[in-house]
């Protein structure tokens, strides 16, 4: 988070006061609880918000598969799902949504800060480079533990009639698919959490850095919403493919007309020869609709969680 190692507050019951510097890496329970329970919280409180539009953008990413074509609309599209299959199929897979992005969010936001002061203490520096770095391993590491409830989640979401649940369906795919199933898709998630969380911490941070030393603004709600507001932005626009790429790898029964993807390099190139480029940003829309809103939301919920748990800010 800042530039200069974090401190805990003793504000926090039981802990006691904590100084991260070089050589010094002792930190309590509740600094751990707080840390990573504070970012778990908020990603799954803007998770809930806007898990409608993730089911939209899983159902338009997976509109003509193999074929060029005029494609539906978001809007369009929702007001089908509403009348086809009610109001309930817009929460399809939110249990485990809401788990992964408790489990997910609190690694991917909990680990970028300690993963920067690891690049302090090696190279005494924490610039862009390093930030970016950062999110990247933070990001890569939370997805690959928990990819097996992201499978399930889209697995439900395009599956609105069915009726065993998630327990029900996780123990379906290692019966019929095997344990292997549960990470399918893996590496272009793990690239996309990569390049989601690098984009979005580091010109996150660095967007705050910038604005405090070029203009009058101060931590506070102004400016963690112009700093996430630009970063929810720069997000979408890297990442939006590598969505695309995710979720098809993870309903590869929906893609039968193209065969298997056998990784992502082949269904990126297999998209673009049978739908085109524009085949990659195939619910790009609903992406930015759900990813501006959900970023926005994280962090300036994180940031006032944290100020309550007695963290330094982001």
């Amino acid at each position: 988070m800042d530039d200069q190692p974090g401190s805990l507050k003793s504000s926090i019951p039981g802990s006691r006061k904590v100084n991260i510097e070089k050589g010094s890496w002792m930190v309590s329970p509740s600094y751990l609880l707080y840390h990573f329970g504070t970012s778990g919280l908020s990603v799954a409180v803007a998770t809930g918000v806007t898990h409608p539009l993730d089911v939209l953008k899983v159902r338009l990413q997976m509109q003509l598969v193999g074929r060029r074509g005029p494609l539906t609309g978001m809007g369009k599209l929702f007001f089908q799902v509403l009348k086809n299959e009610g109001t309930r199929s817009m929460y399809l897979g939110l249990a485990p949504a809401l788990t992964r992005s408790v489990l997910y969010g609190g690694l991917r936001l909990g680990l970028y800060e300690p993963s920067k002061n690891v690049c302090n203490w090696a190279f005494g520096s924490t610039n862009i480079l390093f930030k970016i770095a950062s999110g990247a391993f933070s990001g890569g590491i939370a997805t690959a533990l928990t990819n097996p409830v992201e499978v399930l989640k889209v697995r439900l979401q395009m599956n609105p009639n069915l009726r065993r649940g998630p327990i029900g369906e996780l123990q379906r795919i290692i019966s019929e698919e095997g344990i292997r199933a549960l990470w399918k898709g893996v590496g272009p998630a793990m690239s996309r959490a990569a390049a989601l969380t690098a984009s979005q911490l580091a010109i996150y941070d660095e967007s705050k850095r910038i604005l405090i030393s070029r203009t009058p603004l101060e931590e506070g709600f102004p400016l963690h919403l112009i700093a996430s507001m630009v970063a929810g932005t720069v997000s979408t626009l890297i990442t939006a493919p590598m969505d695309m790429i995710k979720t098809r790898l993870m309903l590869q029964r929906e893609s039968k007309e193209v065969g298997s993807y056998k990784t992502g390099f082949h269904c990126a190139y297999q998209v673009l020869r049978t739908e085109g480029p524009r085949g990659l940003y195939k619910g790009g829309l609903a992406i930015f609709a759900r990813l501006g809103p959900q970023t926005t939301i994280t962090f300036i919920l994180c940031e006032k969680l944290r100020t309550l748990a007695g963290l330094n800010a982001i």
